[in-house]
């Protein structure tokens, strides 16, 4: 341990070698906040799209299938480019459903990302396919019609869709702050491991981070 009359510079004998060792100790605890820091930087210079697609790979999921939406462009571009993921765009969320179930019976996990306002029409799919077999399915969501949204005819559907998925027991997470992506991972993981559909709603307010 130090010498006790270290705090007492003016009496201890080793005051030089005491005060080198202190140096010493404030230097290497800098540094290593130096690089904490950097790396919280590293992480917040990565984009939510960026993130997402890093989260999906991870969790080795190989096909994903997109609904075109204003929100999710960032996002459905960068899976595009990942050569991790391949991507089959789809004219119809109901159908793309049925393409992720095809792949998983392949041997392939599988996303798809579409927005709030198909979720009427994916319901029979959802419940006599994708429920039925007990598919996992991470479902990325545009949460139009929330706060931050500037098209007024999305807003009844908003109102509408938390409701659907209770009634469909589909467990749902809502993501409002860019900082929310950072339950991806874990949420993704969920769906693999209770082999269930899982919604993760991701409204205006979010997507503003990306």
């Amino acid at each position: 341990g130090l010498d006790p009359y270290c705090l007492r510079p003016g009496i201890c004998p080793n005051l030089l070698a005491c005060n080198q060792m202190h140096i010493i100790t404030i230097i290497q605890i800098n540094k290593r906040t130096r690089l904490s820091v950097r790396r919280k930087q590293e992480i917040y210079l990565m984009s939510i799209n960026q993130k997402i697609v890093a989260d999906l790979i991870n969790n080795k999921i190989e096909f994903v299938t997109t609904v075109p939406c204003k929100q999710l462009a960032g996002v459905i571009d960068e899976i595009d480019a990942a050569k991790e993921i391949y991507h089959i765009p789809s004219n119809k969320e109901d159908e793309g459903m049925g393409l992720c179930a095809g792949a998983y019976m392949g041997g392939k996990r599988s996303a798809i990302i579409m927005q709030n306002t198909a979720i009427g029409v994916t319901i029979n799919t959802l419940v006599t396919l994708i429920q039925y077999y007990n598919i996992p399915l991470p479902i990325l969501i545009s949460y139009r019609g929330e706060l931050g949204e500037p098209v007024a005819c999305q807003v009844e559907m908003a109102v509408h869709t938390k409701a659907l998925l209770a009634q469909l027991n589909i467990p749902t997470y809502h993501f409002h702050h860019p900082d929310d992506v950072g339950e991806l991972d874990s949420i993704l993981k969920y769906s693999f491991m209770g082999k269930k559909p899982v919604a993760v709603l991701t409204d205006a307010s979010f997507w503003q981070g990306a």
